[in-house]
């Protein structure tokens, strides 16, 4: 029998196609990484070698989610909340199990490119003036204090900036200010015990999204292409470890089939 979680991969993008093209979050993440893996991704269907499960991450992501589902039936608002003053509750909406469901969630087809977009959240709240707040959930473990301040973690903001979007293409008024809620496992502890204790965070975030109808532009036009985007410096600044991997080791057999001649 089938996982629970599988779901028939979809068909190649074909230029010129009628239906609607789906991307989700993480591909737009992915072309802002690197064009040619977005490219070699939707035209070939060539993904990028995938990372093990984060599954004690997503264990933290379902008991938050359980947890501020509580203070959302109460209407009232969470500790956490309080203690970091945000002036808002859980946000209550008969469409957010749908928004949270992977390879759904909440759903926008922008126009111009025809495209698809999607993304699942982790929660939202409301403050009082009606404002919906994105709210994202994260879990690490690290011997300092958590931020959002390292360069790697733009890709956090962008995603938060990706469901903002969404979420005001499906006519909410959404505040430009959203929220990591931010656990982080303790090891300076002396025993396990079969627990793992955690200091939780709430970190805010400003951002815009401004830059993602410009770049589901820039999307479309890269899918529409029948050049692959040559390999250069990734958007994340450097070169692309993925591309960079598969040109070496290209090189590498043919150099040992020319060899064996």
């Amino acid at each position: 029998m089938a996982h629970a979680y599988w779901r028939e991969r979809s068909a190649p993008y074909k230029p010129g196609q009628t239906v609607a093209f789906k991307v989700s979050r993480s591909k737009i993440e992915l072309f802002m990484q690197c064009p040619r893996c977005f490219w070699l991704d939707v035209r070939l269907k060539i993904t990028r070698p995938s990372s093990p499960p984060f599954n004690i991450n997503k264990a933290i992501d379902e008991l938050f989610k359980k947890e501020f589902d509580g203070y959302r039936a109460q209407k009232q608002p969470h500790p956490l909340m309080l203690e970091y003053k945000v002036d808002a509750i859980p946000y209550a909406d008969n469409r957010l199990n749908t928004w949270r469901e992977n390879f759904v969630g909440v759903v926008a087809v922008h126009e111009p490119t025809n495209l698809h977009v999607f993304g699942a959240v982790d929660d939202l709240w409301v403050n009082l003036a009606g404002e919906v707040i994105v709210v994202d959930y994260k879990a690490t473990s690290k011997d300092r204090e958590v931020s959002i301040d390292s360069d790697w973690q733009i890709s956090y903001k962008r995603q938060m900036e990706v469901y903002q979007w969404l979420l005001r293409h499906n006519g909410l008024t959404v505040q430009n200010t959203g929220y990591f809620v931010y656990a982080n496992g303790r090891a300076d502890l002396d025993a396990f015990n079969d627990r793992v204790e955690f200091r939780t965070k709430v970190i805010p975030y400003t951002g815009s999204d401004a830059w993602v109808e410009p770049t589901l532009l820039k999307m479309k036009k890269c899918m529409d292409s029948d050049n692959m985007p040559p390999i250069g410096d990734a958007a994340m600044g450097g070169p692309c470890d993925y591309c960079t991997y598969a040109k070496a080791r290209t090189e590498l057999t043919l150099k040992a089939l020319q060899a064996r001649k």
